[in-house]
């Protein structure tokens, strides 16, 4: 994390007085809020709640990567974005949104796609990463950027109705002294280029996007103020049609 930030202002006590009044929060867990750095990757579907929540929770620098522009078939659950945007780069129409939302947080646009000459960089800058981009290319190139550095990374995914969440940390051991398991620990290989439709072309349920972000968001909320037991190790599974909730453990492939 960052140098100490200035103490909370009156203005700070009284919006995060919620987390405050917490006894897991407290103020010293808002501090840490305050001071912590956050890469998105992705703007769009789980991008968006994970934005405006975090924002919302008053993480202090939230950095944004996106190559994209805001488009009129995005809006049915990229809420973060709006009619008025369209055409508009995603991570400015972020960054208008998180103003909006809460003054007190930074925000670092970097309008690009991230490949291997680009993601160690950007990964460095930040204390953790949330990766709600929409294809296995990235989410592979993230996950060993990740690694790599020893940074955590939430990693989400959606699909028509159902979304999977886990939180990687590969670089640690778990309770029972054995390392975390990574990335490709869960998934070795990506399937078949082509056997999973894109959004555009199978559709997703826009309200899954707005929970599959949000329980990320909560994720990093639980890495940066210490709190809970994160996702490591389990792949946490919705099925919206069925309105359930289950739960994978997976490990480390010692192979």
């Amino acid at each position: 994390m960052n140098a100490q930030p200035p103490p909370l202002s009156d203005s700070e006590l009284e919006r995060y007085a919620r987390h405050i009044v917490l006894p897991e929060i407290g103020g010293a867990g808002q501090q840490k809020l305050k001071r912590a750095r956050v890469l998105i990757v992705g703007a769009g579907g789980l991008g968006a709640p994970m934005l405006a929540c975090l924002a919302a929770a008053g993480v202090g620098t939230l950095g944004i990567v996106d190559d994209d522009t805001v488009s009129l078939s995005n809006l049915q659950r990229q809420f973060i974005h709006d009619t008025d945007n369209v055409g508009v780069a995603k991570v400015e129409s972020a960054r208008s949104a998180i103003g909006r939302i809460n003054p007190h947080v930074a925000v670092e646009t970097h309008q690009a796609r991230l490949t291997a000459d680009n993601v160690a960089a950007l990964v460095s800058r930040y204390d953790l990463v949330a990766d709600g981009s929409d294809n296995f290319d990235t989410r592979y190139l993230v996950a060993d950027a990740c690694a790599a550095a020893k940074k955590p990374l939430v990693a989400a995914a959606v699909g028509r109705f159902d979304g999977t969440l886990t939180v990687l940390k590969p670089f640690e051991t778990g309770a029972d002294g054995k390392p975390n398991p990574s990335y490709r620990d869960l998934f070795p290989e990506p399937p078949p280029r082509g056997m999973v439709p894109t959004c555009a072309e199978a559709g997703v349920l826009g309200a899954l996007t707005g929970v599959m972000g949000t329980l990320q968001a909560m994720e990093v909320v639980k890495l940066i103020a210490g709190i809970g037991e994160p996702l490591v190790g389990r792949l946490l599974m919705y099925d919206s049609l069925g309105a359930r909730f289950d739960t994978i453990r997976y490990g480390r492939d010692e192979d």
